[in-house]
């Protein structure tokens, strides 16, 4: 779907955050003050943004998708609409703030290491809102997912609930990506009231060990899933934890990857792409999940969330799914 198309069905439906990632890849990123130049492998400016990276990576898996997010109207943004109209994102929803500037991250990434550090200037990005996103398009979504909602709780958060009991009375399924917390205060009321309406929730470990303030990985996984949803848990290059009502999945990676790992900036986006892609196909919950460790770990291969992002036929050989794999019930 295109920017000027007319809205028909929608697959993937995303609302979160779109900025550039200036990524900064080398084996010593650490800056140093006192005017110190230090030279570094590569520097790149690239897809951003949790939701972005999601969109891009899903519409590679054949998804038609669509982003809601918010822009300034300055190179940054029209950067990022380029990008996400080549990949095939619809960005006619996307919203121009003339008087913000686009946020941008830059990221310092560790050579050899799956660890970074991340700095953002939000911009336009917190200034969205539910009333942002077009009714339309809302019930013409068959899934909704949600990104960054800590980065955008101010903003977004008070009317998500709301929105998101409005996606599923119009038969969509949600999902929701809460990311770090910035400001470390983890939720409270506001996201219990998304929380009940969200069928998945995708947290990595340390982000679920925080949300529900338990010690271990099964407490935190049994306290969320008692909010209302199921949760599947992005565990790195160790898989992903799958709690599909009363039953726990654990979804190994894919054993063998083309080429060597590069940089895992967007991997957890990319996750979730090749999971909601796998539901859209017909996937069991634990099944799709093992399609979203083939995605997300196939996109390591290549600095940046989208660039090693790859098509639905290389995910699921990736992922050894068959073509009569197991359906959901």
């Amino acid at each position: 779907m295109t920017a000027g198309e007319p809205i028909g069905t929608v697959d993937l439906l995303v609302v979160g955050d779109c900025n550039p990632d200036v990524l900064v890849l080398g084996d010593d990123v650490t800056p140093e003050f006192g005017q110190h130049e230090k030279l570094v492998s590569a520097i790149s400016l690239v897809v951003g943004g949790s939701a972005a990276i999601t969109a891009v990576a899903a519409a590679r898996l054949g998804l038609r998708v669509a982003l809601v997010a918010a822009i300034g109207a300055d190179p940054a943004g029209e950067f990022m609409r380029g990008q996400l109209e080549m990949a095939g994102v619809g960005t006619s929803a996307i919203v121009v703030r003339p008087a913000v500037a686009t946020g941008i991250t830059v990221a310092l990434a560790q050579a050899d290491a799956c660890d970074r550090a991340i700095l953002t200037a939000t911009g336009a990005m917190t200034s969205l809102t539910a009333d942002d996103v077009p009714r339309n398009l809302l019930a013409a979504a068959r899934h909704v997912h949600v990104s960054s909602y800590f980065l955008l709780e101010q903003s977004l958060g008070p009317g998500l609930a709301a929105l998101l009991a409005k996606a599923r009375a119009h038969g969509a399924s949600t999902s929701v990506d809460t990311n770090w917390d910035p400001a470390g205060r983890w939720g409270g009321s506001q996201l219990r009231e998304v929380l009940a309406q969200t069928d998945i929730l995708l947290p990595n470990e340390e982000e679920a060990l925080r949300m529900s303030g338990k010690p271990t990985l099964d407490a935190a996984v049994a306290t969320l899933t008692s909010a209302g949803p199921d949760v599947v848990v992005k565990l790195g290059a160790r898989g992903a934890m799958c709690a599909d009502g009363a039953l726990i999945h654990w979804i190994t990676p894919p054993s063998r990857l083309d080429g060597a790992f590069v940089d895992a900036t967007g991997a957890g986006d990319c996750f979730n792409a090749g999971l909601i892609a796998g539901l859209e196909r017909g996937l069991d919950l634990p099944t799709a999940a093992r399609l979203g460790c083939a995605v997300g770990s196939a996109s390591t291969r290549a600095a940046g969330g989208t660039a090693a992002a790859p098509d639905i036929l290389t995910a699921r050989r990736l992922a050894a799914i068959p073509e009569n794999a197991p359906a959901a019930g």
